[in-house]
């Protein structure tokens, strides 16, 4: 929102045009798929597909095609979305080690990352399309997949899209300089509208700074963070009396803790310090400051609510033993499990539009089958994360954050059809995946 109010949104819409060749395959891949997963890695819930559906639509795209697209992209960056927040509610309302987690989410994603861009660009003009821009897929999918394996392996969740989408972005841009699309005609589908947009003068050198400093500087705040482990400074645990070991689960054999830890620098914390450090480089006036926050806090009301009561209602499951008894029994499909594991997390994501709200919901309940089945609980709650992502299109929150930007609210049944088949695709190419390192790769599940 600052970025809009201060005029640098409209500079780094003009900048996607000036050096994207023209090409929508390649408008595609660093639009929806780069700057998509930086957007996702630092904001989440649902920015990617508003901010990235309003691009591609000044780029020309026609409104139903430019959110669909955007929908498709806002996938294998949401497991690390909102500066690794999915991965931080897994590892807390489950118990488990949170770098195994991101490892081993680590281990899963990059395998979709690989050939998303490919599968954009597949969308946009089918065949033909992908023979003309197969080198801008196979850099940008391989440079992502690369980044997102080391951050999340060695690293962390934190800046884990931050730092592919950065480096993918650089990756995909050095390609264009030595390399072009070769011209086409027309684009399979007609995603563009038949009158391109007016042609703008080139951006200056200091225009073009202007149009990336804000989400370099986030993405620099946010590295920093996470590499000096700022989000653990100050933090203080409180057990929540008369809950606090009082629930006994036969399963583990052990009381269940109840602890609420307050961070006083989390994620969040070093979101405000960007946008501060973004004022003071461009000099926004307080007032600008203050109407960014306002707007901002009136946009995320609803979306802040249903997180909250998201939260209590899975601790309440879990507390309750609803998720421990559910995982017994789903256990009985023994060894096919991580075959479904996934689409348990497509389930949650679809039903709350939050990956974050899916690994509370049913983080447990995995962990709780992969004990029962003797299957590493690492790798199954990793793949509810990771199966959670493909349900994110098709989200009807997702959608309407989407079409709202586009022009298109009253359409959002048309647009779900438009995504149904690819989020089903990917999920079970997701939980293949899965049932594969659970029977062959158990190498890739972190010790």
């Amino acid at each position: 929102n600052l970025s809009v109010d201060i005029g640098n949104f409209d500079l780094l819409r003009r900048w996607m045009s000036e050096h994207a060749s023209g090409d929508p395959c390649v408008q595609a891949i660093l639009v929806a798929f780069c700057f998509g997963a930086l957007l996702e890695g630092t904001c989440g819930f649902g920015s990617p597909v508003a901010v990235a559906g309003f691009l591609l639509l000044g780029l020309g795209f026609k409104p139903r095609k430019a959110v669909t697209l955007a929908l498709i992209a806002n996938t294998t960056p949401v497991a690390f979305g909102g500066l690794g927040i999915p991965i931080v509610a897994l590892a807390g309302v489950t118990g488990l080690n949170l770098m195994k987690l991101s490892a081993m989410v680590g281990r899963q994603l990059p395998f979709i990352s690989l050939i998303l861009p490919a599968y954009l660009v597949l969308v946009v003009a089918g065949g033909k399309g992908l023979k003309r821009a197969w080198p801008a897929a196979l850099v940008g999918g391989a440079s992502f997949a690369l980044a997102q394996f080391a951050c999340s392996n060695y690293w962390g969740p934190y800046a884990a899209d931050i730092a592919a989408a950065m480096f993918s972005t650089a990756c995909v841009m050095g390609l264009l300089r030595v390399w072009k699309p070769a011209p086409h005609l027309e684009v399979a589908g007609t995603w563009k509208i038949e009158i391109p947009p007016t042609p703008e003068a080139s951006l200056t050198l200091g225009q073009s700074f202007a149009a990336w400093t804000p989400w370099v500087l986030l993405a620099a705040v946010m590295g920093a963070w996470s590499y000096f482990h700022l989000f653990a400074v100050g933090q203080k645990s409180f057990l929540v009396p008369h809950l606090h070991n009082a629930v006994f689960i036969t399963l583990y054999q052990k009381p269940y803790a109840a602890v609420f830890p307050f961070q006083p620098l989390a994620a969040g914390t070093g979101g405000l310090t960007a946008l501060l450090l973004t004022a003071l480089i461009f000099r926004a006036s307080p007032r600008t400051v203050a109407h960014a926050g306002i707007k901002t806090l009136h946009q995320l009301r609803k979306p802040g609510l249903t997180v909250l009561l998201i939260v209590a209602l899975a601790y309440l499951y879990n507390y309750s033993g609803m998720a421990y008894t559910l995982g017994a029994r789903l256990a009985g499909m023994g060894m096919l499990f991580p075959l479904v594991s996934g689409f348990l997390g497509w389930i949650g994501c679809f039903l709350s539009g939050s990956d974050t709200a899916a690994n509370l919901l049913f983080g447990n309940l995995q962990v709780a089958a992969a004990h029962q089945i003797g299957v590493n609980p690492i790798l199954l709650a990793a793949t509810n994360t990771s199966g959670a992502v493909t349900g994110k299109m098709i989200s009807p929150q997702n959608i309407a954050v989407g079409v709202t930007t586009v022009g298109l609210v009253g359409h959002e049944g048309d647009v779900a059809r438009s995504t149904i088949g690819h989020s089903l695709l990917l999920a079970l190419l997701l939980s293949l995946i899965a049932l594969a390192q659970a029977y062959w790769l158990g190498w890739m599940i972190p010790s």
